[in-house]
């Protein structure tokens, strides 16, 4: 995915959007049939959140390269660009959380993921999906249709990013909060 969101081209960028929804909606069923099936395992509470990971790397950090190159040409409401600090927010947190995972497994315990996490996961999803989709019809050579449709519709994906941009910063922050809260609990023994 990370290959074709670097092609400057505009067709391997809608694949790359496709792909990303692939993988997002792959590891939603995923972990809803382990839960479902009750086949959730220690293994599973440790690599599903570290697969997480990688797609949030491989999707945000070329999505944002990108955006910052685009800067002007059709920049996001509100805020223009995919601002440093929102990227800066949402791999702190999974770094943050990876320490602690580790930390715990060192100590014989799993901190599994908490619900909130998996909305936040879903809002950075959408979030970044919909970034995928805006970096890929701001590439030279997308040929968007000259109607008022297709104007309306440009503007309402670039508030519909902001508003998912904005949901997957404050879920983001919260949810750290409240998983640095957990996991205190669980290490000292008064939660599992």
């Amino acid at each position: 995915m990370t290959a074709l969101l670097l092609q400057p081209r505009p067709l391997p960028r809608i694949i790359a959007f496709a792909v990303f929804v692939i993988a997002a909606l792959s590891d939603l069923w995923d972990g809803h049939l382990a839960r479902a099936r009750g086949q959730v395992t220690s293994f599973g509470k440790i690599v599903d959140p570290l697969a997480d990971k990688l797609l949030l790397v491989a999707a945000l950090l070329p999505v944002y390269g990108i955006n910052l190159g685009q800067s002007g040409v059709g920049s996001l409401p509100v805020l223009g660009v995919i601002p440093l600090w929102a990227v800066v927010v949402f791999l702190g947190r999974e770094l943050l959380i990876t320490l602690l995972r580790f930390l715990a497994a060192r100590r014989g315990r799993v901190v599994a993921a908490l619900r909130l996490g998996k909305r936040k996961a879903l809002a950075q999803n959408i979030f970044i999906g919909s970034a995928i989709l805006w970096v890929a019809f701001l590439t030279p050579g997308f040929a968007a249709p000259a109607t008022q449709a297709w104007r309306w519709f440009a503007a309402f994906h670039g508030w519909f990013t902001t508003v998912f941009l904005t949901a997957a910063v404050i879920l983001t922050l919260v949810s750290a909060v409240t998983y640095v809260g957990t996991f205190s609990r669980v290490m000292a023994g008064r939660h599992s």
